[in-house]
């Protein structure tokens, strides 16, 4: 698990390619599960450069669309629940943490508790 820490006015899609450049390729085709939001041209063929199998849907207005593992996908929901956790902290959710490295601290330490708890 990866992630980095970026403005609140930061596009996703740009963000979530420097994650990919930071991991570098990858052997064995592992599945790379994302939202809309990454599924431009650019992103997916990165993902694609680097030996991932994007999981992504088209967006409806998409010319050509492509076909999509669908219950790969139906899995993103354990990603978004886990930003949900976060979220449920106050002291994350209102950024009390002026340092970013305090602030990535305490995500990373809950990040550990909610993997490790059944």
């Amino acid at each position: 698990m990866t992630f980095s820490l970026s403005p609140g006015g930061a596009h996703d899609a740009p963000e979530g390619r420097k994650l990919l450049r930071g991991l570098g390729p990858v052997k064995g085709g592992p599945r790379l599960i994302m939202d809309r939001t990454h599924e431009g041209d650019e992103t997916r063929q990165l993902a694609l450069d680097f030996g991932f199998e994007p999981v992504v849907p088209p967006k409806k207005n998409r010319l050509s669309p492509w076909e999509y593992d669908r219950e790969i996908y139906k899995r993103r929901n354990e990603v978004e629940r886990l930003f949900r956790r976060l979220k449920g902290f106050r002291r994350i959710f209102t950024r009390y943490d002026k340092l970013d490295a305090l602030f990535l601290g305490f995500i990373v330490f809950d990040t550990l508790l909610s993997v490790n708890t059944p």
